[in-house]
């Protein structure tokens, strides 16, 4: 940075977020007094240079590397999304000693390690409060306030998408395709909503979580996904029935040494912190061993409080810049995981089946069930005149000797179908 006062930002993207954080970088008296020094924009990066901006004519430039490489940035700030060329952008801005601050959970996700190590030899800053839960804190709280917690376990809603649709599922007797509609038509989803509904925006946030939480590297890719196309409206009156909502939850633990990390729908008793966090919010559980249980909430998505929170990112950079702290960023030092494979992962689960409605049937079932080492926890049958709905909640059982079960009841003559199959979330 030199001897300059002023400390330069350069902005990639100035969309949604991006324009709100420009506005709230002129908010020039305010930052002086937050950081000590002026926050001055030096160059914008647009995609179309022949849109109307409220940025002055001279900083505009089309062209990301012409903002990464001007020696008067010292802080890069990568609203562009997507995974190229962001990567390349933050990758080129931290070997030149630069800062970067984004909210890009794709990359994060997918190129942590590779970032984080470049943070460790080139002495810039990463920060990427935005990346998560948008407006609610999470990385800072975690990685800072929560630093000697010794933090076990994360279960969270992160998708604000998915519980919007299991909510209105749940409570206005819905079907997917029409809480989908519903979401599409309020703007909480996209056109295309794979990103949300499969599990994969979930899967990002939660792999970046749990390398802030467990100080590990973990990628989407090690995090198993399952979507929530399957969920019925029955599959929400049984569960009320037996005492549950169904709720999308990204949950992380730490097993002496191992990570499990896995996003799914999951049956949680309807007195869990988290059955009842409504429609698009988010809510993140977490657990340490010297802190007991932590919940943070809020609905999170929005441009301006995902610009509040990429302002807050900048104002830790700069300060750090100011005092010449070297090479920084929420994760630390990351050391690699195992992570354990789902099929070990013990879960009670619900099984919902269709089988023919005579005696001796749910013997035989229970039998299958028993012989692969599975326990019952509770049966609800529901009879409709030859066949018979049977939901079965099963103890925790490895989720080996739950595929092994399904294989068998699907041989049996009795079961008619197996309609669903969902993870149960009792505790923490």
């Amino acid at each position: 940075m030199g001897q300059r006062q002023a400390i330069g930002i350069g902005l990639l993207g100035l969309g949604t977020v991006g324009s709100e954080v420009y506005r709230l970088l002129l908010d020039h008296d305010a930052l002086t007094r937050a950081v000590g020094r002026p926050l001055v924009v030096k160059r914008v990066a647009v995609a179309r240079a022949d849109r109307p901006r409220p940025v002055p004519a001279h900083l505009l430039t089309t062209d990301g590397w012409t903002v990464v490489n001007d020696a008067e940035v010292d802080i890069v700030v990568e609203l562009i999304g997507g995974l190229e060329p962001a990567r390349g952008y933050m990758l080129r801005a931290l070997e030149a000693g630069k800062s970067v601050v984004t909210a890009n959970k794709a990359v994060l996700a997918a190129y942590g390690p590779e970032l984080y190590a470049q943070v460790q030899s080139s002495g810039g800053h990463l920060h990427f409060e935005a990346s998560v839960g948008g407006g609610v804190p999470l990385i800072k709280p975690i990685s800072e306030s929560l630093a000697a917690a010794r933090l076990t376990a994360i279960v969270a809603i992160l998708n604000g998408t998915t519980n919007f649709i299991l909510t209105r599922m749940a409570h206005s007797g819905w079907s997917f395709n029409d809480a989908l509609a519903e979401a599409q038509r309020r703007g909480f989803a996209e056109a295309d909503p794979t990103n949300d509904v499969d599990g994969h925006d979930a899967a990002a946030k939660l792999a970046i979580l749990a390398s802030v939480a467990f100080h590990c590297q973990i990628t989407s890719d090690d995090v198993f996904r399952e979507g929530v196309r399957s969920i019925t409206p029955r599959d929400f009156a049984y569960a009320k029935e037996l005492g549950y909502e169904i709720k999308p939850l990204a949950i992380a633990r730490k097993h002496n040494g191992d990570v499990e990390a896995r996003v799914h729908p999951a049956l949680v008793p309807l007195d869990h912190p988290l059955a009842q966090v409504p429609d698009e919010f988010n809510a993140v559980l977490v657990e340490g061993v010297n802190v007991g249980r932590v919940v943070f909430s809020g609905r999170g998505a929005g441009g301006t409080p995902t610009a509040t929170a990429v302002i807050g990112d900048i104002i830790t950079v700069a300060k750090d810049l100011v005092a010449g702290v070297r090479g920084r960023s929420p994760i630390g030092t990351p050391v690699p995981a195992r992570v354990r494979p789902i099929e070990d992962v013990a879960v009670p689960y619900y099984l919902s089946l269709q089988v023919v409605d005579r005696p001796g049937v749910f013997a035989r079932v229970a039998t299958v069930i028993g012989e692969e080492q599975v326990s019952i926890a509770s049966i609800v049958q529901k009879s409709r005149s030859e066949i018979a709905d049977a939901i079965l909640v099963t103890h925790d059982a490895p989720g080996r000797a739950v595929q092994r079960v399904l294989a068998r009841l699907r041989a049996l003559d009795v079961v008619k179908a197996i309609t669903n199959v969902i993870r149960v979330q009792d505790s923490l």
